[in-house]
């Protein structure tokens, strides 16, 4: 069943008539789901709108930009990420620019793919970081901020030493080699997803909200290519299946107490599309998804990917526990 909070979002930014709002209840199975006390439900941290496209904006909810501003400081990090992973350099300069302070980015090298149709996959999901980066600046505009300062190399080696892949002391390279590189992708694509579907409901305006599913697509297909090339990498080196858990399991670790994350499975049965009982993708809130890309199951505004926080309204982690 969808989460009432969502259903209330969805409904009391409609633009449809009362009547269709009442077919949507009823088609949800919840007609009988007051809207009245669904609002009670509905309690956001309330941001300030950042530019006119958010006049009429519900109060207590992110902006629109604010939303959209936050899932920039993440196609940052995807992009740097797979572009360095490709061609040893990141993003032009004039692609970096905006709002708040301009971070340098720590890290990263061209890989050595073994395999030529592992490095034709990167090539393109870089390609497509790339023009979610251009995009999102263009649509945001003024308003758009500057890429923050990311982390290639440390936050691996956290993020690695939290899941149990290396010991306490060791180093981890996403660069060093294609299954590293994969393991590295898998921490972003799967994030990817479950941050774009958890905003859906923040955006108001339907042009933004129908370009965020564009881009949650993308991140979907993303996550499908890296999650099946590890599972048939696996099927001669069956380390990686475990290995692959305990990066989820980590990200399960930061991002509260319930068990939402999942690997690709086992070389007895595969997982390749993690989804709830409905068979649903699952969402985070920005909060969730900040705790990942901080490393960090508590309230902070940076660490991990993002040593200096993310830029924008929304720079906040949840406590998790």
């Amino acid at each position: 069943m969808f989460d009432p909070r969502f259903i209330t979002n969805a409904i009391g930014r409609s633009a449809e008539s009362p009547l269709d709002r009442r077919r949507f209840f009823q088609a949800a199975g919840v007609a009988g789901f007051g809207v009245g006390s669904a609002v009670l439900l509905a309690g956001q941290p309330a941001l300030a709108s950042e530019d006119h496209h958010d006049e009429g904006h519900d109060h207590g909810v992110p902006s629109d930009s604010a939303v959209l501003n936050f899932a920039l400081n993440l196609e940052y990090l995807e992009a740097e990420f797979y572009l360095h992973a490709v061609t040893g350099d990141g993003l032009p300069d004039d692609m970096t620019t905006g709002k708040g302070t301009r971070g340098d980015v720590s890290g990263g090298r061209a890989v050595s793919f073994d395999s030529p149709l592992i490095r034709k996959y990167a090539e393109e999901i870089a390609a497509d970081e790339k023009a979610h980066v251009a995009f999102l600046r263009s649509a945001l505009g003024g308003a758009a901020v500057s890429r923050p300062q990311l982390s290639l190399d440390a936050s691996f080696t956290a993020a690695a030493r939290a899941a149990g892949l290396i010991g306490p002391t060791e180093e981890f390279d996403a660069y060093a080699n294609e299954v590293n590189f994969l393991f590295g992708a898998f921490i972003f694509e799967d994030v990817g997803v479950t941050a774009y579907k958890g905003a859906a409901p923040l955006i108001s305006n339907k042009t933004y909200l129908e370009a965020a599913a564009g881009l949650l697509a993308v991140e979907a297909y993303h996550a499908g290519v890296i999650r099946t090339t590890l599972y048939a990498l696996g099927v001669d080196t069956p380390s990686i299946y475990p290995s692959v858990q305990m990066i989820s399991d980590a990200r399960d670790s930061l991002d509260g107490s319930t068990d939402l994350d999942q690997g690709i499975g086992t070389a007895d049965m595969a997982n390749l599309v993690p989804t709830d009982e409905n068979g649903l993708a699952f969402s985070r809130t920005t909060g969730q998804v900040l705790n990942i890309a901080y490393l960090n199951s508590d309230e902070v505004t940076s660490g991990g990917f993002f040593p200096a926080g993310v830029n924008g309204e929304i720079r906040t982690s949840a406590h998790s526990h």
